[in-house]
């Protein structure tokens, strides 16, 4: 069964790599080893500190 879900993250930082936390909701939708497409619309463009 297809499920969709439309979310809009902040991409965040952790260490040297750029992650988008899921939301707790969709944790306990999305088990281990559930297969995901992810697809990335950039809404705004950060700011470059400088």
């Amino acid at each position: 069964m297809l499920k969709t879900f439309t979310i809009t993250k902040k991409i965040a930082k952790h260490g040297n790599q750029a992650i988008i936390v899921i939301p707790s909701f969709l944790a306990e939708e999305l088990e281990p080893r559930t297969l995901v497409e992810v697809r990335i619309n950039v809404l705004k463009e950060a700011k470059k500190d400088g």
